[in-house]
Parts: structure tokens; sequence; C-alpha cells
């Protein structure tokens, strides 16, 4: 690729590009399709570095509200996440088969979905905000003023929830480079208003940490607006109308029993992680701090590869539609490689200079010694997990999002938590042991998932 065909396609992943992902070679197809995609992963990281920030200004019981708040919405994300995966299926799939007018049909569908599905936590959130913060340990500053921070967040929930919703909409129709755009303005928009509502400017009042989440109401609902007027105006991809308005509740059933699968794996992931810092607990504060810092720099670094990974569930649902399931099995071999590639040159950072990296974060050299000390593991096998999101994500894209959901539950629940526990406690190896553990179970996860891919019956998934 010369250097002017890759600044044309460039322009066209930031613009949104009206290539056939099915037609274009796939080298292509993977670049229009991840710029965007790793662009939004970015600016939503931004944002949640930006957001703390502010919040950490007001005490460390603000932080705490934070904190315990996005407890629940974490579960409000697995949801949120699970039905996001089968409706960017459900989407590709529609318009490889050419069949923009179904696609358009599934994406209203599935915002009667999110909407329905954002009520409970409404609720939750308005009514029993105290006694939420309550169940989870909240001190007095948190239970008497906190507590509105979360009745706005889980209040105003149904903009999370469409805000997911419809970019997996525009995503699986190919149209990546709109959900990029949508976060900017979302997020850009959080950023700005934050100190505005936190510490109050010209009529508007500080509203403290309320006013966090009253910006973060406004941001992302005038960015789910936008996403409104685009489907309506029609993408490059996708377009809806009026006459599709009307609810269909075999299609809805379809969404459903595709997202069961897809928010599974959000759970068991969410669920297991608990229980590991809840093992990592018992060895002090220190080795807590040590490994959310390493895991942050993970998450922060592993952006690119879940830029190309999403990219995967776009291709191989479109192209499974347009009934080529091999040039589908071929766009995830390409961006594997590509992930590999990328993974191990982060792999050789974290070898070498690891402590470095967390000291960035901590002056405290025990939380750098420790954290360190993941990163280095970790380093060992990081290029795998490249497979495992590649190949994960093939499921997906395919529809057959119980497929991944199995191999979490043995792979986590049944392997990580128990060798975690008999490394670190039992054996006496403390962090280190559950450190190796996490490194073992999610190798083999990788190296599973891909052999699984590779037996193809992914192809034949229907949705």
């Amino acid at each position: 690729m010369t250097s002017a065909s890759l600044w044309e396609d460039l322009k066209k992943a930031l613009a949104g590009s009206e290539e056939d992902y099915t037609e274009v070679s796939i080298r292509k197809a993977v670049f229009l399709l991840s710029v965007p995609m790793v662009l939004e992963l970015v600016l939503e990281s931004v944002f949640a570095v930006v957001d703390i920030y502010f919040v950490g200004s007001l005490g460390a019981s603000a932080i705490a509200t934070v904190g315990l708040t996005e407890t629940y919405l974490f579960l409000l994300y697995s949801v949120a996440m699970g039905l996001s995966f089968s409706v960017t299926a459900i989407i590709a799939r529609r318009i490889g088969e050419k069949e923009k007018d179904k696609a358009g049909i599934a994406a209203i569908q599935s915002i009667w979905i999110a909407i329905l599905a954002s009520v409970p936590f409404a609720i939750a959130g308005i009514f029993f905000s105290k006694e939420l913060l309550s169940l989870m340990g909240g001190d007095e500053w948190v239970l008497n003023e906190g507590y509105h921070y979360m009745q706005w967040m889980l209040g105003g929930n149904i903009v999370i929830v469409l805000l997911f919703l419809i970019n997996a909409v525009f995503r699986g129709a190919g149209d990546a480079a709109i959900s990029m755009r949508v976060l900017w303005i979302s997020n850009g928009l959080n950023i700005i208003l934050d100190p505005i509502f936190i510490f109050g400017w010209g009529p508007i009042p500080a509203y403290g940490i309320t006013g966090a989440a009253i910006a973060t109401n406004l941001g992302r609902g005038i960015g789910v607006l936008f996403q409104l007027w685009l489907l309506f105006k029609g993408g490059k991809h996708i377009k809806i109308f009026a006459s599709h308005l009307k609810i269909e509740w075999d299609t809805i059933r379809g969404i459903l029993k595709t997202s069961l699968g897809g928010i599974g794996q959000m759970i068991v992931g969410m669920t297991s992680w608990i229980f590991i810092m809840r093992i990592l607990s018992e060895f002090g504060s220190q080795t807590v701090a040590g490994a959310t810092i390493a895991l942050r720099t993970m998450m922060f670094t592993m952006m690119p590869s879940w830029g190309m990974s999403n990219a995967v569930a776009t291709l191989v649902g479109q192209n499974l539609g347009a009934g080529k399931p091999d040039r589908a099995e071929q766009s995830v071999w390409y961006t594997g490689f590509c992930n590999m590639g990328y993974l191990i040159l982060v792999s050789i950072i974290y070898f070498f200079w690891s402590e470095n990296l967390i000291s960035i974060f901590t002056e405290d050299p025990e939380v750098i010694k420790i954290g360190g000390q993941w990163l280095q593991i970790v380093s060992y096998s990081y290029f795998i997990y490249a497979w495992w999101m590649a190949a994960g994500q093939a499921f997906n894209g395919a529809g057959d999002t119980i497929t991944p959901t199995k191999i979490n539950i043995v792979f986590f629940w049944v392997i990580q938590i128990p060798l975690a526990y008999l490394l670190g406690k039992y054996f006496s190896f403390g962090s280190t042991g559950v450190f190796w553990s996490i490194m073992i179970s999610e190798s083999s996860v990788g190296v599973f998932t891909l052999w699984l891919f590779t037996k193809g019956h992914w192809k034949q998934s229907k949705v």
C-alpha cells in the first residue's frame, strides 16, 4: 500500500466509507473499519480519565461514590454490551444479504429492547439509591450527599444503553465512522460540561458530585439524539423509516435469543474479575493498587486490538450474509496476525520497562514492584490475546454468542478462580501466584478459542 493510497483510505475511514466490505480487499476493509473503532475507544478512555480527575478534587468520598455506583453500572454495561453483540451480528448479516430494509427494522427493534432494559435500572436508581450504596458499604457522606449521583446515573441510564445499542447498529452496518463521531460529540461535551456543573459557572450553580452525573447525562443524551437523527437521515449503509417503528415481536425474540450469550460473556468476565480482586485484597492495598494500575495499562494498550477485533465482527457478519464464509474466515486470520504483531511489540515494552510504566501513576515502590511484576508475567503470552479477541469476535459476529460464553465459564470460573486461590493462598505464592493463574488461564482460553474457530462450525450460525 503506497503512502498516497494509505492517506486516501485514512480519510475515507474518518469520513465514513461507502465501500462494500464484502467486495473490497480484506486488508482495506479491516483498515477502514478499525481506524474509527480504535479512535472511538481512545476518546472513551480519555473521558474516563478526565472525569475522575475532576471528581477527584472533591475528595475521597466523592471518588468512592463514583466507584460504588460503577459497581452497579457494570451490570448495566454487561446487558448493554451483550445486546450490542447480538445487534451488530444481526445488522451485519442483513447488510451482507443486501436486505437494508430488514436491517432498519432490526435497528428499531433493538431500540425498543434498550428502552425496556433501562426501566428496572432507572427505578432502582431513582427510588433505592441510598439502599444500594449502603449495601456496598458507602460512608456517611456517600449516603447523605453522594446518592444523588447514583440517582442521576442509574435514573438516566437509558442514554447509556441507547448509546451502546445504536452505535452497535452503525458498526454492524459498516458505518463505524458514525459511531466514532457520536462518541466524540458526547464525550467531548462531557469533558466541557463536567467542570461547569461540578464547580459552577455563570448562572449554573456548583452541583458537586451530582454535577458530574448531570454532565454525563446531558453529553450522552445529546449523543443519542444525534444518533437518532443520523438513523432517520440515513448513513452510508443504513437508514430507518417511520414504517419501521412498529414493534416486531419475532425480530425482538431473535435479538434477545442471540443476546443471551453476549450478556453471559460479559457477566462471566465481570464476576470472575470481582473474585480475582477479592483474592488479591487478601495481600493488602498495595497489591490491589499495583494490580489496578497494571490492568488499566493493559486495557489502554489493548485498544488498537479491540478496535481491529470489533472490525472482525462486522466483516464476519456481512460476509456470511453475502454467502462468503471463506472470506469471513480470511478476515479473522488477517486481523489476528495484525493483532499479534502489535501485541508482540507491546510485550517487549512490558518485559523491559514494566516498572517504568507503573511508576508513571505512583511513587510507591511496592506498588511499582507488584504492578511491574504482573506486566512482565503477561508479556510472556500477550500475543495469544490477539487470537482470543479475533476468534471470539468471529463467533459473536456470526451470531454464535453462546460458544464464547461456555468457553469463558470453563476457563474463568472453573479454571482461573480456583487456580488463583490455590497458587495465591494455598501454595502461598501470594500475588505472583494470582498473576500466573491469570496468564495461564487467559493464554489457554486464547489457544482453545482459536482451535474451536478452526473447526468452522460458526459458519453455520443463523441469525
